[in-house]
């Protein structure tokens, strides 16, 4: 069989595409001049993603992706199919051809050898030189392997382009990196501290979507009165995939009948509803071509294997019915009879489709190698547990004489710890603070008076006769629960917290942003980012104790500096912002004053943003940085380095 070919342009100029014959290379050969050599020649190992245009586009281009060996560039190179009549027939045996090859060298599987021989060899070199790309042959353990995945050019620069804001952060790191890192460690750096984002990313990309009851997905649409159905050349192949009677239908009256009126036909015939598992009724449409195959049995190859096959006794109904009647008594339910298609034929379809779909998965936790029949393993799982005896029990038992030697605080003398420290306190001074609180109650005895609590009174009296206040009391308690709100407001403006909103359900709205605008927001996430990409960088590097990064440290340590720069200038903006704020609100203060002649108190403070936002926002960063430069300030100084 001759290898797929076609005519097609490559930057404005007519050629012939071509795959070779041991399907190793694909090739593009210009019209001009006669017998000119290939002009492009990429191997299918290089290739790395294929794409084409949609059946409904009237151009039929074939876009593919080679990468050179030994570089993380993508090169795409784009192919207009010329020919007026058979473009997209070329366009689809190419790309099939391709897909086929491409699909089997990274299973490992051999091509299939051509007449002419050397598939196979073709193969093992294809398989091989696709497992010497980094990314290229991805095998089960390439999600679990950490070396791959920070190596997976091609992966990372999808992970960027799927994230946003991620990108963001490596292009300003990168940017603002120091000299003395180069580009290479700053990757490596960079990602080995993603490489959870890369794991995640990978498994994305590796799945797919499976095969699905493709004739209930197809439904018509009506628009201004006219029904149209649209259907793709992917569902054309489930079908066929599915329903080998549809393919017999298509390849008996296709060429008597044009391709769309046969689809049109279809969808709207009794054939079409005895394959969706639905009854047929008298006001269903007659068709004379397709009702001819209504009595065809598309379940025969099926029920030939049941017969061949050992069913279990288990799950065999008609066994069942055969060797263990249940004519007596109540019948079984409905679906637990052998009945006919025709009385329940949705139960019989649906279990006959999930039979063809799930027959070409291939289990993931199977060794294709092992022997096939069920292993020990299996049957244990399987197996009546209930009816099992008992296991006997098979451990040595641990007899311990004195166990309060392993559960006592202090070992050596056996004295707990509220022991001791009740031992330090002196009876008298406990006795006499207790008589001293219970004077105080006069004659009626009440323990929350002689604790401070005292619920009839006001918070004005409490601020009016400060006094030292016991556990419990309600100046206590009050202190205690604005400390408490304002760790969580802290917290909170610290992280996106989705309950700040107006709709939350927190008792504290403070807004996620601290009152800064979105533009000044945006640049303190980002130089959070690189601050904290930059800190990374500096840790690994000083706890390395490697004395040849030490002019990394110090170019590092400069770029802590600079990052310290650049929050300042944030926050410097940030002011400048709030200030613009502030200068709005009085100027309203003023206008609202001249229309009525009322003077409005505001309270300037309450006016969120500004550098106190950002420095509250940035406060660990800031205090890592300082205690940075400060160990490395210590460091030098014990080298005796004048840091001065």
């Amino acid at each position: 069989m001759a290898p797929p070919r076609g005519s097609a342009a490559y930057k404005k100029k007519d050629g012939t595409l071509t795959l070779s014959k041991d399907q190793s290379s694909v090739s593009w050969t210009p019209v001009a001049p006669p017998g000119a050599s290939p002009a492009i020649t990429l191997a299918v190992s290089s290739i790395t993603n294929l794409q084409q245009t949609p059946v409904n586009n009237p151009k039929v281009m074939l876009k593919i992706f080679a990468q050179a060996p030994g570089t993380a560039n993508i090169e795409p190179h784009i192919f207009s199919f010329t020919s007026p009549t058979t473009a997209r027939a070329e366009a689809d045996a190419i790309k099939d051809a391709l897909s086929k090859v491409i699909q089997l060298a990274k299973t490992g599987t051999d091509v299939l050898a051509a007449p002419g021989g050397g598939g196979a060899s073709a193969a093992l070199a294809i398989s091989s030189a696709i497992a010497s790309v980094p990314g290229g042959g991805r095998d089960q353990n390439f999600l679990y392997d950490d070396e791959r995945l920070k190596s997976d050019g091609n992966l990372q620069q999808s992970l960027l382009m799927a994230d946003p804001s991620l990108s963001k952060t490596f292009v300003e790191s990168l940017r603002t990196k120091p000299d003395s890192i180069t580009n290479s460690q700053f990757t490596s750096q960079f990602w080995s501290a993603r490489v959870h984002l890369l794991r995640a990313h990978a498994i994305e990309k590796t799945q797919a979507r499976g095969a699905y009851n493709v004739l209930s997905s197809i439904k018509p649409k009506t628009v201004d009165n006219t029904t149209t159905l649209s259907i793709s050349k992917e569902q054309i192949q489930l079908i066929f995939n599915q329903h080998s009677l549809v393919k017999k239908v298509y390849d008996e009256c296709v060429p008597g009948i044009s391709e769309e009126k046969f689809w049109s036909r279809f969808f709207q015939s009794r054939l079409f509803k005895k394959l969706k598992g639905e009854k047929l009724s008298e006001s269903d449409p007659l068709d004379p071509v397709l009702d001819k195959y209504l009595n065809h049995d598309e379940d025969a190859d099926r029920a030939r294997r049941l017969m061949e096959s050992n069913v279990p006794h288990i799950i065999d109904i008609e066994g069942n019915e055969e060797n263990h009647s249940q004519r007596k008594g109540n019948q079984p339910d409905l679906t637990m009879r052998p009945t006919s298609v025709d009385k329940v034929p949705i139960i019989r379809t649906l279990n006959t489709l999930s039979e063809k779909i799930l027959l070409h998965v291939t289990p993931n936790d199977v060794d294709p190698s092992l022997p096939i029949g069920m292993d020990e393993e299996t049957f244990n799982t399987l197996a009546l547990q209930d009816l099992q005896a008992d296991a006997e029990e098979n451990r040595v038992t641990l007899n311990i004489k004195d166990q309060s030697r392993f559960f006592s605080d202090d070992k050596e003398n056996g004295v707990s710890t509220d022991a001791l420290l009740y031992a330090k306190q002196d009876p008298k001074k406990v006795l006499r603070s207790i008589l001293a609180g219970l004077a105080d109650t006069g004659s009626d005895l009440n323990l929350q008076t002689s604790i401070g609590v005292d619920d009839n009174s006001s918070s004005s009296e409490d601020e009016s006769n400060p006094k030292k206040g016991h556990v419990g009391s309600k100046a206590s308690m009050a202190a205690a629960t604005a400390q408490i709100f304002a760790a969580i407001a802290q917290q909170r403006a610290l992280t996106d917290d989705l309950s700040s909103s107006a709709s939350g359900f927190s008792t504290v709205q403070t807004p996620s942003t601290a009152g800064l605008s979105t533009t000044i927001f945006d640049r303190l996430s980002l130089t959070h980012a690189t601050t904290t990409e930059f800190l990374s960088h500096f840790w690994s590097a000083f706890v390395s104790g490697d004395p040849n990064r030490a002019d990394e440290i110090s170019k590092l340590v400069e770029t802590l500096d600079r990052a310290m720069d650049r929050i300042k200038a944030v926050a410097d903006d940030a002011e400048k912002e709030r200030a613009k704020e502030v200068e709005k609100v009085k100027k309203q203060v003023r206008d609202h004053y001249e229309r009525t002649q009322r003077k409005i108190k505001i309270d300037l403070e309450s006016i969120a943003g500004g550098a106190k936002a950002v420095n509250q926002l940035l406060g660990p960063t800031i205090k890592v940085i300082q205690m940075a430069v400060t160990e490395y300030k210590k460091a030098l100084a014990a080298e005796g380095v004048d840091t001065s």
